[in-house]
């Protein structure tokens, strides 16, 4: 009896013996999207890009390349674009067709104005600005944004008087800021006259001058002029001759305004 009772208490298991710890909701949660992963990643691998329906090959790339670089930092801002210049080439325009100024031998206002629009664009791209050479009534010009926007135009073929020589230079009666507007006026009215010699009119300045349409349809915050860089009758000669002097005169001028530079007004007609 002792013996079979010994028997019985070896094969009778202990109640002490701990049970195996519970796991939570949250940890078979983890195991299951962990195996997920696991097996999207070997059916990424094994299974050829082809035979995956619709783009879900590239769905999985996606996956798998966001998991590889999710702790690279965040890709740096793009440069801001370089300043923007605004250059309006008078009479250019497809619709109008209307070619400015016509001499008795063919020359027109337009070729001027592209030509020394052209030379005072390569400068100032030269000198680190974006420049936009906008038609007369570019869609462009609503609302446009710029740093200042300078439109170029050239004066009568026909002879008027022997006075009818120099240049023009007009901003907006109505600006919201008269004093930028009368400094960028100032900075190419200076620049201008020093580097081509021509006299400045400011006494005829005229109404389609100061009211210019361009005027009315950028931005409030874009400070812009008008000139008449000459008379292609009596400044035939540096207007088609000497358009570097022009390009040069126009470009100092814009440069003034932008960096602040000092105005000579020892040379002020």
């Amino acid at each position: 009896m002792d013996s079979d009772t010994d028997m019985e208490s070896k094969e009778t298991p202990s109640n002490s013996t701990p049970n195996p710890p519970q796991r939570g909701m949250f940890y078979q949660l983890q195991v299951v999207i962990i195996v997920a992963f696991i097996l999207a990643t070997l059916f990424t691998a094994w299974t050829p890009a082809s035979l995956l329906p619709g783009n879900l090959s590239e769905r999985f790339a996606q996956v798998l390349a966001f998991q590889a670089t999710e702790t690279a930092a965040f890709p740096t801002p793009t440069a801001r674009p370089r300043p923007l210049i605004g250059l309006v080439i008078g009479h250019w325009d497809d619709k109008t067709k209307d070619p400015g100024a016509v001499c008795a031998d063919g020359l027109t206002e337009i070729e001027v104005n592209q030509a020394i629009a052209t030379r005072v664009r390569q400068i100032l791209v030269n000198e680190g600005f974006d420049v936009d050479l906008l038609r007369e009534f570019d869609e462009k010009l609503q609302g446009y944004q710029a740093l200042t926007l300078v439109s170029i135009h050239a004066d009568s073929c026909e002879y008027i008087n022997d006075d009818a020589t120099g240049f023009k230079v007009a901003a907006a009666l109505s600006n919201q800021y008269p004093e930028r507007a009368s400094r960028l006026t100032a900075c190419i009215v200076d620049r201008y006259g020093r580097s081509t010699g021509l006299a400045y009119h400011s006494n005829t300045v005229t109404n389609d001058m100061s009211s210019y349409h361009a005027f009315d349809e950028i931005d409030n915050n874009t400070n812009a002029v008008i000139i008449e860089t000459g008379f292609l009758n009596l400044d035939r000669q540096i207007l088609t001759k000497g358009q570097d002097q022009i390009a040069n005169g126009i470009s100092d001028g814009i440069l003034c305004y932008i960096r602040n530079e000092d105005i000579s007004t020892s040379d002020e007609p």
